[in-house]
């Protein structure tokens, strides 16, 4: 009995030890999807949705996509609409089913304050409270624009820090973000830094190019540290800041000269899609991140993209 006894501890050792390490395996590097797959150099789609219902929610949390964002900067600010939104995205089931904390949609949200415009930090920093993973910046046209819009999404640095530029100016006070990200205090304040200026961060800072004095700054803006990505949407505000008809050629020119800044400087490119072929084409060409819609995703899965 005492052998059978012994060898029972052992057997519930080696399976704690196994599921141990099984947990382990699980665990992501980033609880962000986006940047765990932008790390890999994989692309990514998603959504965008004026819709802070719940019900909304929920189907973007279950979509078989990377990312959903709020769209507020035509719609209303609305932070009682995103936290709900926010909280209403916990998948408690997708969660277990992973063995991890890291959602499989990210979250992350466009507002009114423009990137040119001093003084808009306080919109980022409730926004980061409420638990988005990542902010989505307009108008941004020059690098120190863009040196803003990082900087209020960092906290200021500890002197130990191995990346204490560009200071941050968010106040530490992250609340419901700890909720949503189901993640202690210590460990939200270690996970939330932008990336990849930290390569251990889970916030994505997306600068938006809309203008020709963008357009002739990209370079400096692709390179500014701290920005994930350079997004644009469907050209309506380039092609209007340009002087031109949307679908004149010096729009896909200036997309392909901001790709080309992207790709220089190893930063993900982002851009509209509204057919399955439009979304094959574009990542062809390279762009590493897709706002589509439902049907064009559903189009461009049925012709084969994975």
């Amino acid at each position: 009995m005492k052998l059978f006894h012994a060898s029972g501890l052992q057997m519930s050792s080696l399976l704690l030890w196994a599921a141990t390490i099984v947990l382990a395996q699980t665990a992501p590097k980033h609880l962000n999807p986006v940047i765990e797959k932008l790390a890999a150099g994989k692309p990514i789609i998603g959504f965008q949705t004026g819709d802070l219902s719940l019900e909304m929610a929920r189907n973007m949390a279950r979509s078989d996509i990377d990312y959903v964002y709020l769209e507020m900067e035509h719609g209303p600010m609305d932070f009682q609409g995103l936290h709900h939104f926010a909280v209403g995205m916990i998948d408690k089931a997708a969660i277990v089913k992973k063995g991890n904390a890291q959602p499989n949609v990210a979250l992350f949200a466009r507002f009114a304050p423009s990137g040119s415009e001093p003084g808009g930090g306080w919109v980022v920093k409730q926004a980061l409270d409420l638990g988005l993973m990542g902010v989505i910046f307009n108008d941004i046209d020059t690098p120190e624009q863009a040196t803003r819009a990082v900087q209020s999404m960092r906290y200021p640095q500890m002197r130990t820090s191995k990346y204490p530029k560009p200071a941050g100016t968010r106040g530490v006070a992250p609340g419901y973000a700890l909720w949503v990200w189901g993640v202690s205090g210590e460990e939200y304040e270690r996970r939330a830094d932008v990336w990849p200026l930290n390569p251990d961060g889970d916030l994505i800072a997306i600068v938006m190019i809309e203008s020709a004095e963008g357009l002739k700054n990209v370079d400096a803006i692709a390179a500014t540290p701290g920005v994930g990505a350079l997004f644009l949407g469907q050209g309506s505000d380039l092609s209007h800041n340009l002087g031109v008809p949307r679908n004149s050629p010096e729009v896909e020119q200036a997309f392909q000269t901001i790709l080309k800044a992207c790709q220089a400087h190893n930063v993900a490119c982002g851009i509209t899609a509204v057919t399955g072929d439009n979304i094959a084409r574009r990542l062809r060409e390279g762009w590493k991140m897709i706002r589509t819609t439902p049907d064009a995703l559903r189009q461009w899965r049925a012709a084969g993209g994975q």
